[in-house]
């Protein structure tokens, strides 16, 4: 049986129709957005609780906004080595010295209140986190609640970072690099929920033995005299697995670089990202060097 053909004219006020339908919902949704958006900067603007707890910038970054107003800024390729920059946050790095890096596409820098974070684009995972810590800092930690409330990066744009479906039913926790249990005060826990501070992490591995590292590494900042300096991050593999739509990379380790200001030693923790990881011996500084190609810590270049 021949099926009907439409008459073009009747093709035309349909095609005509859609497109109408379709630029109502686009106006509605972003008269929905600008909305909650000015709800939102008002009540911050005028609840003084919500200033003490939370910066403009989070809840910005909560909304869906227009990104291009929001971007991170790219780091540029400039030869064998990268010098990074976070002239908005030189504080988490020894001497306010950014470190040097390997060269590679799509990277941006992130500054969050309590943390740095060199973000890939590639992988869709930090290069590195990096955080200043001290007794000081970690005594305020044991007031403040754990949030667990997730999100997508806004400052990255859509093509370069994680979204919460990329996660879900993947089998991977979503693994901190600046830990939840370093955040000192409620605006620096809500951030590190943000899906630019995680990596995908094998459950097991997360709660067991690189929790550990993360406990004996805030025991060591409460017993030094100052400031210790950690650095965070993924290894990968060439042509590394990925999970979800957006093929977030998977790393084969996690590495923990600790730097003691005051005495001026550096080691570094290296674990495979697996269920039977076990602690081992902590690397030398030059060893971790070696093998990532980071040079984070300005004295030892």
């Amino acid at each position: 049986m021949r099926k009907k053909r439409l008459n073009p004219k009747k093709r035309t006020s349909r095609s005509k129709a859609r497109k109408q339908v379709s630029r109502l919902r686009r106006f509605l949704s972003a008269l929905t957005v600008s909305a909650v958006a000015t709800f939102s900067i008002v009540s911050y603007a005028l609840n003084p609780q919500l200033r003490d707890q939370f910066s403009l910038d989070l809840i910005l970054s909560r909304l869906d906004l227009p990104r291009q107003e929001q971007a991170a800024p790219r780091v540029v390729d400039s030869g064998a080595r990268v010098q990074t920059r976070f002239v908005d946050c030189p504080q988490f790095f020894p001497d306010g010295k950014p470190p040097l890096i390997p060269p590679g596409p799509a990277l941006r820098e992130l500054c969050f209140s309590s943390f740095a974070i060199l973000h890939s684009g590639k992988t869709k995972t930090p290069v590195f986190v990096a955080q200043r810590l001290n007794r000081q800092i970690l005594t305020r930690t044991r007031s403040v609640q754990r949030t667990d409330r997730f999100y997508t990066e806004a400052r990255l744009p859509s093509s370069e970072r994680a979204e919460l479906a990329d996660y879900r039913g993947s089998g991977y926790s979503r693994g901190h690099m600046a830990p939840a249990g370093d955040m000192h005060n409620p605006e620096a826990m809500a951030q590190s929920f943000s899906l630019a501070n995680m990596v995908p992490q094998n459950q097991t591995h997360n709660a067991g033995a690189w929790n550990r590292i993360e406990n004996d590494t805030r025991k060591y900042v409460m017993r030094a005299k100052g400031d210790v300096y950690v650095f965070t991050g993924p290894v990968y593999a060439s042509g590394p697995k990925t999970i979800g739509p957006g093929r977030v990379a998977v790393p084969t380790h996690l590495y923990k670089l600790v730097y003691d200001a005051t005495t001026g030693r550096a080691w570094a923790h290296w674990q495979a990202n697996s269920a039977d990881t076990r602690p081992g011996p902590p690397l030398s500084y030059e060893e971790f060097a070696r093998r990532t190609g980071l040079r984070l810590l300005s004295s030892y270049r």
